[in-house]
């Protein structure tokens, strides 16, 4: 008897994290199949971006911006970091708000109404937001989209802002796809992956909201997507300022090392939604995310879909092609 209590003990100690508070709205699973296909015309989303943390947030939101034949971006949300290249969550947030200024104004767009500052900190309690502009942003958009015309949130840093927005107006996610650059594939060891690590709560809400979701998993699925500093030259350089930007960023960072090649992550959540068939994915069941970073399987869970592979000569071709092809400012 005390052996059987002490099992249902550890069971509820186990489950415990993994329920939100808050009440989400419940649909069919049939619904969150729909809105899981494959977007077939142009989508409008709002892009969560981490963009001083490196050099990849950069390219994604050029990217994201410039296709303007798929995608029809309405707002840009500073997400917070924390690592070397700053000094704590709200600095990053900060110093990853005013890049984004800087390169929309290289693509001769106004922040005005647009670019919003996030969380200066990571959620502290899965029942409780933080309530930043571009989480109150995210719920306005969201409640004026339908179902019938969802608006897409791509995260391509950690999910604080978007978790925010969920605890904020559980309503949403009957409007909202979010497709995610984090963690890494079902099968991967461990989920330290910097998104998901730096705000494991929010990621846990997320996940369990039930809202319809694509991941882009790093390892071993978007750390295919290599570019070289030889490759950045002959594409960007002198094409215009912001393709110079683009590439000096990517040289100094670099640090000058001799055979360097660099992973730019998060273009490819962008790329489901420019061309879904370059970044194939698989319907799965949504895992569970433990308090130690790994991922437990559910078969009862709801699906989500994850991404397989990516098609990197595709992408590039796409992605250097409508940089260099901007014209001067």
């Amino acid at each position: 008897m005390k052996k059987l209590s002490l099992l249902l003990l550890i069971g509820l100690i186990l489950v415990t994290p993994f329920c939100n508070a808050q009440v989400f709205p419940k649909f069919d699973e049939s619904f969150r199949l729909k809105q899981l296909e494959p977007p077939k015309a142009k989508v409008r989303i709002v892009l969560d971006t981490d963009t001083y943390n490196e050099i990849d947030d950069q390219f994604a939101l050029v990217y994201a911006y410039l296709s303007k034949e798929r995608i029809q971006l309405e707002a840009v949300y500073a997400a917070p970091y924390f690592n070397n290249r700053s000094t704590s969550a709200g600095d990053g947030m900060e110093k990853s708000y005013q890049e984004i200024l800087r390169l929309l104004k290289l693509l001769g767009k106004s922040p005005e109404g647009f670019a919003f500052r996030g969380s200066d900190r990571y959620l502290e309690d899965v029942s409780k937001p933080i309530r930043s502009e571009a989480a109150l942003d995210l719920v306005k958009k969201a409640m004026a989209s339908s179902r019938d015309n969802p608006l897409y949130v791509v995260p391509v840093g950690c999910i604080t802002n978007i978790a925010s927005a969920l605890l904020i107006e559980p309503k949403i996610i009957e409007n909202i796809v979010v497709v995610w650059l984090g963690g890494n594939d079902l099968n991967w060891p461990h989920q330290k992956e910097f998104n998901l690590m730096q705000d494991v709560k929010a990621a846990q809400v997320v996940l369990n909201s039930g809202v319809p979701m694509v991941i882009m998993p790093c390892r071993p699925v978007v750390s295919h997507f290599h570019t070289t500093i030889p490759e950045m030259q002959y594409y960007l350089k002198g094409k215009n300022p912001l393709s110079d930007y683009l590439l000096n960023m990517t040289i100094e960072y670099s640090g000058g090392h001799d055979y360097w090649s660099k992973v730019i992550w998060d273009v490819t959540a962008v790329v489901w939604l420019v061309n879904p068939s370059w970044t194939p994915t698989n319907l799965v069941h949504s895992p569970v995310l433990t308090d130690q970073v790994t991922y437990s399987t559910d078969q009862s869970r709801h699906f989500i879909r994850m991404a397989t592979s990516v098609n990197r000569d595709a992408i590039f071709r796409d992605l250097f092609g409508k940089i260099a092809g901007m014209s001067s400012k």
